[in-house]
């Protein structure tokens, strides 16, 4: 069994540049299957998700290549195989595979993609554009064959703005037919690079990053050159390292705006910051106003801060409480924390963070 031993109580300094965005990158390398031409990746996180991806694609037939931070993907020689669960099931983001191959193949045959352990993420909404733009969806326990004669453009009202089903039906949509239009679209800088990486190669795609996304289908899709926006999800938890122990701490390779929403509740908590136009510097203080915060969808706080933040909370004066919206299973964390010292109660999607009396523990 695997482990980590952690010597507390060390001061943070120096400085810490933030990698490419993981989800990002896990979705930029199954749409470059799309092209019909090379591609080529900068600023790729070195993660284990990217040898599932490299799995899957050579299991395709598709070229692979990676050096340091940059990958090259030539998709010329693809064969459209069936995707085995051994492989599909590593990783989450195996489903951008799903669009990617019914965009350009008009048939996938795949398993039931993986991912982690933080509650139920069905695929409903992903399969719902599909549908949407021409395809039959068939279940066969764990496997989907989804094909499609021809794809339509189609107006594609997502029931929740999510980040997969935006994704993917964007992917479908850039080879559809016609005028796509996807409304109540999620928002994220993922769905932005993605479209960005898109329109570069051909797409055409506008509204990323708003509630409608229109896309006009194309028959080619040329090569491209992209790079994966900084992983604000890395950046935020360096910074809520910096406020529990930092000292001048630096963090380079960050998009402010990407981060504002923990930002603006660490002024409310009273942080010291520095923020520049792609970096900050930030160190702790001695105490922390309590605060109220809510985990939602971009722009609002992300779901993926809200376990780090809570330790940071354990330092505040009074109680804090956070509430949880996307997922129904993030406080795993709860439990550990009560054990090295923290006040924490459980009600339902909410947590009461009674700060101060862990601190010398946490």
């Amino acid at each position: 069994m695997k482990k980590i031993e952690i010597q507390g109580g060390r001061i943070l300094e120096g400085t810490i540049c933030v990698s490419g965005a993981k989800n990002s990158a896990v979705a930029l390398v199954p749409a470059s299957l799309l092209c019909d031409e090379v591609v080529h990746i900068d600023n790729v996180p070195n993660i284990s998700d990217m040898d599932a991806l490299k799995e899957i694609l050579e299991y395709l037939h598709v070229s692979f290549q990676r050096e340091k931070n940059s990958v090259t993907i030539d998709a010329t020689s693809l064969e459209n195989l069936e995707i085995p669960e051994k492989v599909s099931s590593k990783l989450r983001a195996s489903y951008y595979f799903m669009a990617a191959l019914l965009g350009r193949c008009k048939h996938v045959e795949m398993y039931f993609p993986g991912g982690c352990s933080i509650g139920a993420r069905p695929i409903d909404q992903t399969l719902k554009g599909f549908k949407a733009l021409g395809a039959t969806v068939l279940e066969e326990k764990n496997k989907y064959i989804i094909h499609a004669e021809e794809l339509i453009g189609n107006s594609v009202y997502l029931d929740m703005p999510s980040v997969g089903a935006t994704i993917n039906t964007m992917l479908v949509a850039v080879r559809a037919k016609g005028l796509t239009i996807i409304e109540n679209a999620a928002k994220e800088p993922e769905i932005v690079n993605v479209a960005t990486f898109l329109n570069t190669m051909g797409a055409k795609i506008t509204g990323a990053g708003t509630s409608e996304i229109r896309i006009e289908g194309v028959s080619y899709l040329k090569a491209c050159y992209a790079e994966v926006i900084p992983d604000r999800i890395e950046a935020g938890t360096y910074i809520i390292a910096g406020a529990l122990m930092g000292n001048h701490l630096k963090i380079e390779n960050i998009i402010p705006e990407h981060v504002e929403s923990l930002l603006l509740k660490l002024k409310e908590m009273g942080v010291p910051m520095e923020i520049g136009p792609d970096y900050l510097f930030i160190s702790k203080a001695e105490h922390y106003k309590n605060i109220q915060v809510k985990t939602l969808g971009y722009p609002g706080f992300p779901t993926d801060l809200q376990q780090p933040l809570t330790t940071l909370l354990t330092c505040c004066d009074g109680i804090s409480t956070l509430e949880e919206t996307i997922y129904e299973n993030r406080f795993q964390n709860v439990g550990y924390l009560n054990r090295m010292g923290a006040n924490i109660q459980i009600d339902g999607k909410k947590i009461f963070i009674k700060g101060q009396i862990g601190r010398a523990h946490v």
